[in-house]
Order: structure tokens, then C-alpha cells, then sequence
């Protein structure tokens, strides 16, 4: 497995001119949480050898490090299958996507942008909040571990420590005591604090911001439409929809304020960049 990753490793480093935009500078962390993963306890334990018995007859030598090399084939697949998911949840992603959905249906437009602009919005505003972060994984895991100075494990451990940097900055503490409570732990210091409590403890706690951010986007739109349906109703034109008089006049009110400049530069600065 360790064999595979440096061959994307390597790949990656001799088309690096190729990626120099936005879309190469999240890569180093997408390797870097690959090589997280693929050195998981489970996994970087010295091979005992076994002897594994089919209808009487056994595997032994080579057929038994087929069978590894095999298992570990389908480990690695099902790593990059969820590379995607689990770079999302170990991001700014969920937080952008939320509050910018929030925005769309607090000004009543349905498709007004659309969720391809939305989700390429977020993706690219993740790839400037998490350059640092990526370029620090790069520069103390995946380098050195292309250049053959370090091994998978001290790789995993030195891509682990910028992430979870990032993640117990934006995560509540209370979040990270619960998740320690479900899993028996107990009290653990910050800087011992597994991933598998960490990762859902940080969502929770995006989730949590995100509504909270959403709850304000909507309180200035909401006073419109208060304001236009009791207008309405004050003129006796009650079978006029609301939502068609108040549209215009939300559109017109975030126009004035610049009101995509203030929510993208809220949304950057709550991650403290």
C-alpha cells in the first residue's frame, strides 16, 4: 500500500507545474489524509505470520502475501472512494455550503444561484481558506515522505498535526467532551485527542455555526417580508402574494449593502484567516 501512495505522490510532484492554480494547492492535504488513513494502527502493525486453511488445505509464503497485498488493494480503494467525503467534513466546506444555502433561501430565490454555483463557490473559497494548511502537510509530510526521508507512519503523524490543528481550533470544547464521553475515554488532553472523536466532533460543531450564521442572514429578510405583508394587508390586498412585492425589494437592499462582499468576508474571518 505504502508503494501506491508514493506512486501518487510521485505523479502529483511531476505535474506540479500542471497544478499550480487552486486545484493543486488542496491536493498535498487530500495525499496528506490518505496517508493518515492508510497508517492507521490497524494497518501499520508488523505482518505475524499465519496460516490460513481453505477446505484443508493452508496458504503459506507466497500465497499468503497475495492475500495481503489483495486486502490491502481494497483498503486503498475504499480510502479513495471516501477521500472526497472525508476531505469535506475535515475542511471549511460544510460550514461555506451551509451558510451560502441558507443565504439563497433566506432571499427567496430557488435556483437563484444554483447549486453547482454554490458548491464550486464553496469549493474554491475551501482551497484559499485551507492553502496554509495544505502547503504546511506538504512541506513535513509529503515531501519528505516522496523523497524518501521519513517513513509512512512519522508521515501520518506530521500530516495529522496540521489538520487537527485546524479542526480543534474551529471545534467547540464542549463538542470534543461529548464525543469523548460516547467513546469511553474520558478526560484526554487536547493534544491527545483521537481523529475518530475529533472528525465528528468538528462537524457537530460546523453544523452549529453554520445555523447560527444562517439565523442572522435571515433576520433583516424576514423583516421585509413583515413589512410588505402588513403593508398589503393595511391596503386591503390580501390576494397579492407577499413573496412578489418583498422580492424585489430584498434584491435591491443586498445590491445596496454589497451584501456578497460582507457574507464571503464573515465566512472567511470566522475561521480566523
Amino acid at each position: 500500500m505504502t508503494a501506491y501512495l508514493s506512486k501518487i505522490a510521485r505523479a502529483w510532484s511531476e505535474s506540479a507545474p500542471r497544478h499550480r492554480g487552486v486545484t493543486g494547492r488542496l491536493l498535498p492535504l487530500l495525499l496528506g489524509v490518505l496517508l493518515l488513513l492508510a497508517a492507521l494502527p490497524a494497518m501499520a502493525q508488523t505482518p505475524v505470520p499465519i496460516t490460513i486453511n481453505f477446505g484443508g488445505s493452508a496458504l503459506e509464503g507466497t500465497q499468503q502475501a497475495n492475500v495481503s497485498t489483495a486486502i490491502q488493494i481494497v483498503v486503498l480503494m475504499t480510502l479513495l472512494t471516501l477521500a472526497p467525503s472525508i476531505i469535506m467534513l475535515m475542511t471549511s466546506f460544510t460550514r461555506i455550503v451551509i451558510v451560502l444555502s441558507f443565504l439563497r433561501t433566506a432571499m427567496g430565490v430557488q435556483n437563484a444561484p444554483s447549486n453547482q454555483i454554490i458548491i464550486g463557490m464553496s469549493l474554491f473559497l475551501t482551497f484559499c481558506i485551507m492553502s496554509p494548511v495544505a502547503q504546511e502537510v506538504h512541506q513535513k509530510a509529503l515531501a519528505p515522505y516522496m523523497d524518501k526521508q521519513i517513513t509512512l507512519e512519522v508521515a501520518a503523524q506530521n500530516a495529522a498535526e496540521p489538520i487537527k490543528r485546524f479542526m480543534l481550533k474551529q471545534t467547540r470544547p464542549g463538542e470534543i467532551d461529548f464525543f469523548l464521553g460516547i467513546s469511553g475515554k474520558g478526560e484526554t488532553a487536547v493534544a491527545d485527542v483521537p481523529l475518530e472523536v475529533l472528525i465528528p466532533a468538528f462537524v457537530v460543531s460546523e453544523l452549529r455555526t453554520a445555523f447560527q450564521m444562517g439565523f442572522l442572514i435571515f433576520i433583516p429578510f424576514l423583516v421585509i417580508d413583515f413589512v410588505v405583508a402588513s403593508t398589503l394587508m393595511s391596503m386591503g390586498m390580501m390576494m397579492m402574494p407577499p413573496v412578489v412585492i418583498s422580492l424585489p425589494f430584498k434584491l435591491l437592499l443586498f445590491v445596496l449593502v454589497d451584501g456578497w462582499h460582507l457574507v464571503i468576508k464573515s465566512l472567511v474571518e470566522s475561521f480566523g484567516t
